[in-house]
Parts: structure tokens; C-alpha cells; sequence
């Protein structure tokens, strides 16, 4: 059937079992979006204040479902404003089809209003991109896309569109959807090292990254730790990935990580790393990072292998095969004196009370309590989203999304929009400080006007929190900028886009206020009046070992 530009990208979009966007309208992408008002409930658009919170919002919708995420977007400063958003979800692995316009191919070269080269622009930061230059190319264009963003280590791809070519005409025949392409296997020899390598374990570890939820390993991971015998611990990625109420699990590893965490990863003689990177946040001296260990590293894209740490062992592949593969051929281990070990050196987390103000920790513990174990936490970027690693307690894969290469302030309420529009059934809290919030407190309008059921908690220190902590612990105390001096009422800014606020000012407040916010089916804002010197501890200083950790300030 013959069909225009803009059909054939909805029809290439609704063949590959896309039901939401997310998106803005501007004058090179009105076809399409022409076109998405002839489709009726076909897809569900839901139109946001600001492109960066369309990106955000398709990167939460994928990390809540595991399905890829698009957004829309018009030419010039509308695709530049996705910039952001993309960047996030190409450091984290997610994947997403972010589709643009451009100005019609004849203006091109010409700067014309609003002409970007977004495809330039965005190269460094997608896995890969396209502008398409003939209406034939389009749905093949599109197709390839989804394929690229599912395939092997998985993250976001962009689609450039000259507005004639989405007026064009030509011929389109459906297709089935894009499915992954067969990931790589190990080597024989390496899957048998590998083996020998955990037969022989003394003391072995597993840690879990990002990958392990990107792979959708599940259960086989707790399988593959017990037949093992062998603690786990999490990057702020892997959060989920092993159930937080596992004898086995450790926890949190790395910067502000659990002592116990970070020193069984110093004494540990065989690491098993799970898709993870060893990033600087978690092997901060990569020289006195698991000195004993040997380490078995998995992963499925092989430019990960070495990069940060040199491993003994590699297997390359998707988790969700390798892991499985290694429990069937490795015979069931014991380890008991090596737990009960790290079992001894557990130091729980407690953050201090300081004055009459807020406590963080009875905060993300009241949200734990009331939420059920398959709710979504979305975070922003700062002190509350390591409150938030360190106090709730994560059972499930997918349940934490949050920024964690790129470390995007302003993340949280387009990725906790995407979340709850994708998991209408599942509960979702957001955790923000006050810095971030404002950078993106915008969205309120789309929450408000969707009636999006977020629960959203300002942790409200009127301070930069998190790099006032470093200015108090490597700059003298030297407070250059982060106390921005703002008066700013949330319940009074949430209560002036049609959100209901609420305020937590003691702690006597926090049951009563997060359980009546969480039972609402509405958005809802929570302004917390915390202390602008709690800070978040224990805390190993950038470039150091665990020996090197700050338990005290």
C-alpha cells in the first residue's frame, strides 16, 4: 500500500509494538504528529513541557518495562534539547528510538531556521544514527534503528527526518517486529577456565552491575549465587538485580557503599563481575581494587573487557545465557566460614539526627515500608539517591531508576513519568533534592494534566547537598555557589500546577504523610525540610581504596 512518510513512521512504529510516545510538537515534525491525531488511541502521546523531559521520560519507560522508548522531536533547539536525555540513557544502556525532523532536504546546508545537525551532534553519545534522505529508506531506517538499540549492549538511536520526506509517498509492506540479534558466545575454553576457576573458589564474590538487570537474568542469578555459595554486592546500577532480603545479598558497593561490601571486595579471592564496569564510583584506586581476587569478568560487550581493570578470565555474552550455562556445570560449592566472615565486619547505615530537622533515612524507610516490593523508585542526582541505594531495601529487578553514569540533575521526573505511564499498576516514588527539582520542576504541568500518580518527595535542604559535601570535606569549607539562597514553597509551586502538596517538617510527620501520599491515585508532592548538613556515609574519597573510607565528619 502506498502510504506518506509520516504513515509509514507510525505504521514501522505500531509493527514494532510501540503503544507510547513521548514528545513536543514543532513546525519540521507537524506531519507526524498530523498524522499521530489521525491515529486516535492507536498510540498514547503524552506531550511534556520540555523535549528533555520527553528523553527522560522515554529512558524511565524502558528501564520500568524493558521495552525501547521513543520520543518525538522537532528541528534546532527541540532536538538539542533531547541532547541530555540521550546522553543519560547511552552511558546506562537503555534503549530508546529517539525520532527527529529536520528542515526539508532542499534547505539543508543552509541555516536554515531552526537547521541542526543533530546526527553530528548527537554521534558520540548514540549507538548509532541516521538522517534519512529518501521516503524509500524510512521504514528500513526505522526498523534498523529498534534493531541496533536491542542488540547486544543495548542504548539509544537517533532518526533524523527532513520534513519533505515525511510528506513523500511511496510503497510500504508491514513486517514482523525487530528482535535481537544472537549475541556472542564464549569461547570453550574460556567457559571451562571459567568453571575451574569457581570450583576452586575459597572466597568468592559476585558483583552485580547494570547488565544484570539489562539482560533480564532474573532468578538465575540467585541460582547461579547459591549454587556458588558465593555474597553478592551491587553497584547502584545493579540495584534490584539480587533480592535485598537474600542471605547471600551484601549490598552496596563502592563510593558510599557498605564497609562489608567494599572490604570483601579487598579479601575476596575469585570475583565474578556481572555486567558491570568497574567505573570510577566503585573501583575509585583501581590498583588496590580486589588485589586478591582473580577475576572472572561477564559481559556482553567485549570493549568492556580490560578497560578499567585488568581481569583473569572473560566471558563474553549475554548474562541471561552464561550465567545459567556456569550453574549447570559447576558442582554446588560451600563457603560458610567465608560469610560468616564478611558476616562480622557488617556495619549497618545510620544517618544521623541533627536537630529538629528531617531524617532522610526515616524518610526512604517510611516509603519502603508502605510501598509494595514490586514499586518503582525513581532518583534524581545527589545526596538522595545514595539515601535512597543505601535505605531501601530493592528485591526486584527494574524497581531503581536512576542516572547513574552521566549523573543527570533533573533526571527524576521525566524518567518517573515514563515509569508510571509504562507500570500503571505499580506504585512509584521519586526522590529529588530541591537543586534538581528546579532544573526540570516544569513537568509538574505534564503530571498535573496527564494525572500521572507519582509520588514525589523533595528532599529540601535548600542547599547543592551532595557538592557542598565535598566542599566541606576537600575545600575548607569553602561554600562557593551551593547555597543558592532560594525561598522557593514547593507546596505552594505544586499546589499552582494542580498537585496536591503535602509537607514533612519533623519526624513525627513522615508515617502519616508518605502513608496518606502513597494510598493517593493522583500526583503529589512531598516537601521534606531536611538539614543542609546531613551528609551521606560512609564515603571512600575519589581515587581511594576502601582502607581509605570516611565513616565520620
Amino acid at each position: 500500500m502506498e502510504l506518506n512518510g509520516s504513515q509509514i513512521v507510525l505504521e514501522t512504529l505500531k509493527e514494532q509494538g510501540v503503544d507510547t510516545i513521548f514528545g513536543y510538537p514543532g513546525g519540521t515534525i507537524l506531519n507526524i504528529f498530523d498524522e499521530l491525531y489521525k491515529y486516535g488511541d492507536t498510540f498514547k502521546h503524552i506531550l511534556t513541557s520540555h523535549e528533555q523531559g520527553a528523553s527522560h521520560a522515554a529512558d524511565g519507560y524502558s528501564r520500568a518495562t524493558g521495552k525501547v522508548g521513543v520520543c518525538f522531536a522537532t528541528s534546532g533547539p527541540g532536538s538539542t534539547n533531547l541532547v541530555t536525555g540521550i546522553a543519560t540513557a547511552y552511558m546506562d544502556s537503555i534503549p530508546m528510538v529517539a525520532i527527529t525532523c529536520n528542515v526539508g532536504t532542499s534547505l539543508i546546508g543552509r541555516d536554515s531556521f531552526q537547521e541542526i545537525d543533530i546526527t553530528g551532534i548527537t554521534m558520540p553519545i548514540t549507538k548509532h544514527n541516521f538522517m534519512v534522505k529518501s521516503v524509500e529508506e524510512l521504514a528500513p531506517t526505522i526498523r534498523k534503528a529498534f534493531k541496533i538499540a536491542i542488540s547486544g549492549r543495548k542504548g539509544p538511536v537517533l532518526v533524523d527526518i527532513p520534513k519533505d520526506i515525511t510528506a513523500a509517498k511511496c510503497e510500504y509492506t508491514p513486517e514482523p517486529a525487530q528482535v535481537p540479534d544472537e549475541s556472542k558466545k564464549a569461547k570453550k575454553h574460556c567457559f571451562e577456565a571459567a568453571v575451574e576457576l569457581l570450583s576452586n573458589a575459597k572466597k568468592p564474590l559476585i558483583y552485580v552491575g547494570g547488565g544484570a538487570i539489562s539482560s533480564n537474568v532474573g532468578e538465575d542469578l540467585i541460582t547461579f549465587a547459591e549454587k556458588i555459595d558465593a555474597p553478592v554486592v551491587s553497584s547502584l546500577m545493579g540495584l534490584g538485580a539480587f533480592p535485598n532480603n537474600h542471605e547471600l545479598h551484601v549490598g552496596l558497593i563502592g563510593m558510599h557503599g557498605r564497609y562489608e561490601a567494599n572490604r570483601a571486595a579487598a579479601q575476596c579471592d575469585v570475583l565474578v563481575v556481572c555486567g558491570a564496569r568497574f567505573s570510577d564510583r566503585v573501583a575509585g584506586n583501581r590498583g588496590k581494587f580486589a588485589p586478591k581476587a582473580e577475576i572472572l569478568h561477564i559481559d556482553i560487550d567485549a570493549a568492556e573487557m580490560d578497560k578499567n581493570l585488568v581481569s583473569n578470565y572473560h566471558l563474553r555474552g549475554d548474562l541471561a545465557e552464561a550465567i545459567p550455562a556456569l550453574t549447570k556445570a559447576v558442582e554446588q560449592q560451600s563457603h560458610s566460614e567465608w560469610k560468616e566472615e564478611i558476616n562480622s565486619w557488617k556495619r549497618p547505615f545510620v544517618q544521623n539526627q541533627i536537630g529538629d530537622y528531617v531524617n532522610p533515612q526515616l524518610v526512604i524507610e517510611a516509603a519502603d515500608k508502605y510501598t509494595d516490593d514490586d514499586a518503582i523508585i525513581v532518583t534524581d542526582v545527589g545526596q538522595h539517591q545514595l539515601w535512597a541505594a543505601q535505605f531501601y531495601k530493592y528485591k526486584k529487578p527494574r524497581t531503581l531508576l536512576t542516572s547513574g553514569g552521566l549523573g543527570t540533575m533533573g533526571y527524576s521526573m521525566g524518567a518517573a513519568m515514563g515509569a508510571a505511564v509504562g507500570c500503571p499498576n505499580q506504585k512509584v516514588v521519586m526522590f529529588v533534592g530541591d537543586g534538581g527539582f528546579h532544573m526540570n520542576l516544569s513537568e509538574l504541568a505534564t503530571m498535573a494534566s496527564y494525572q500521572i500518580p507519582v509520588v514525589m518527595v523533595v528532599m529540601n535542604n535548600t542547599v547543592l547537598g551532595m557538592v557542598r559535601q565535598w566542599q566541606k570535606i576537600f575545600y575548607g569549607n569553602r561554600f562557593a555557589d551551593t547555597d543558592p539562597h532560594r525561598a522557593t514553597d514547593f507546596v505552594k509551586v505544586a499546589e499552582a500546577f494542580g498537585v496536591k502538596g503535602m509537607r514533612i517538617s519533623s519526624n513525627d510527620e513522615i508515617d502519616s504523610v508518605m502513608k496518606a501520599a502513597i494510598e493517593m491515585n493522583e500526583p503529589v508532592l512531598i516537601d521534606c525540610v531536611i538539614s543542609p548538613d546531613s551528609n551521606v556515609l560512609p564515603m571512600i574519597p575519589p581515587g581511594g581504596a576502601h582502607t581509605d573510607i570516611i565513616e565520620k565528619m
